[in-house]
């Protein structure tokens, strides 16, 4: 049966900055072609992603991930029963409990009951919940909510959020309720090598900055950091987003929502400092019935440093030979591709590949062609 993917392909210049860091404060690199090169994990840039659908998607349409699901759920359930506010809380535990959730203390002890482990609940979901608990209690009167079980997992597992079926769930204590993610995000890794640099500082005392005696930096330190061209890549499973969201209009959304959002987010670390944001120089999108694939090996070898015309044009050079010479020998055929940048040098090359275009067509395009294949009707 054939089968709807999108690739997207992103070269991006990086600035100074230090958009992801490790645990010593340093920029995360990685090893790959045995050269060491920048690297912005796939969590960070899950992070922008997600944040980005706020501006982009329907509030309704999306997920909350947190521990704090017993205050969640309260807050609906008072909502949409103000005269259940004093019992909420009790009645918030009761129906996760039922659905298969572990809740714990939280470590505050004024602070409610949490999960033991960060939750992802659509908003639709959390409204479910919270209308089973009512009705249960409602028939209760006084005495204690009998919830069936049965029916706080379904809620719990039904009209999932466009986040929570990109991006997937995972429930330790209830694994019929994961949702298996149809998105997948790569490392970001620069093109060429790099070596991380430091940038030291100091900070002024303002109030006794006059004082002759004791008018010295009133902070000293250094920031890491290093600058990269780097390649990106993500994917979406079409089908299996569908299958999570169980609307094909939802799905078209969903796949416009996460291409826009992908190719012009950035993490935010450090940004304050380095003022580093930037867009793409060059974007590739392809729709393909076979498999994702990854376009890494164009750059196996590093782009070295006096690569004629730029790092960026080797880069869009090389990731068009790599694209071109891998669909020849596995006679692959995408079903559509389109590509837009910065300047006649960084789209060239991607041309032949794929149609020119800029970022706002290619986004309502990519969502048509999904939406046919998934045979929307008119």
């Amino acid at each position: 049966m054939s089968r709807t993917i999108v690739d997207i392909h992103v070269i991006q210049t990086v600035p100074p900055s230090n958009i992801n860091r490790d645990d010593t404060g340093s920029p995360k690199t990685a090893v790959y072609g045995g050269r060491r090169r920048a690297r912005v994990s796939s969590q960070a840039w899950k992070r922008a992603t997600r944040d980005a659908f706020e501006h982009l998607l329907d509030p309704a349409e999306l997920g909350v991930r947190t521990k704090r699901v017993v205050e969640l759920v309260a807050e609906e359930i008072t909502r949409q029963r103000p005269e259940l506010a004093q019992r909420s809380a009790e009645l918030a535990e009761a129906v996760l409990t039922a659905a298969g959730i572990k809740i714990t203390p939280a470590r505050k002890k004024e602070a409610l009951p949490e999960s033991g482990y960060l939750l992802f609940l659509s908003t639709r979901q959390i409204q479910g919940l919270a209308e089973l608990v009512i009705e249960a209690a409602e028939k209760a009167g006084e005495g204690k909510p009998d919830i069936n079980k049965a029916d706080a997992r379904a809620r719990a597992d039904q009209q999932h959020s466009v986040d929570v079926a990109l991006f997937g769930r995972m429930v330790a204590d209830a694994t019929d309720l994961n949702v298996d993610a149809a998105c997948q995000v790569a490392h970001a890794l620069s093109v060429h090598t790099v070596d991380n640099e430091y940038d030291y500082f100091t900070a002024v005392d303002d109030h006794k900055k006059a004082d002759a005696e004791d008018a010295g930096a009133g902070m000293i330190g250094t920031v890491e950091f290093n600058s990269s061209t780097l390649y990106r890549y993500a994917t979406v499973d079409v089908d299996r987003l569908r299958d999570n969201l169980g609307d094909v209009g939802g799905t078209r959304r969903a796949v416009e929502a996460f291409v826009r959002a992908f190719v012009s987010s950035m993490p935010t670390g450090k940004q304050n400092t380095f003022a580093n944001r930037t867009l793409p120089d060059a974007v590739l999108v392809v729709v393909r019935h076979t498999q994702s694939i990854n376009l890494v090996g164009a750059f196996e070898e590093a782009v070295p440093d006096d690569a004629d015309g730029g790092r960026v044009v080797m880069a869009v050079s090389r990731l068009a030979e790599h694209a071109r010479e891998l669909h020849e020998a596995f006679d692959e055929q995408p079903v559509d591709a389109w590509v837009f940048g910065v300047g006649e040098k960084k789209v060239a090359p991607l041309a032949e590949l794929a149609r020119r275009s800029t970022f706002d067509p290619t986004v309502r395009e990519v969502g048509a062609l999904v939406a046919d294949r998934l045979g929307e009707k008119a």
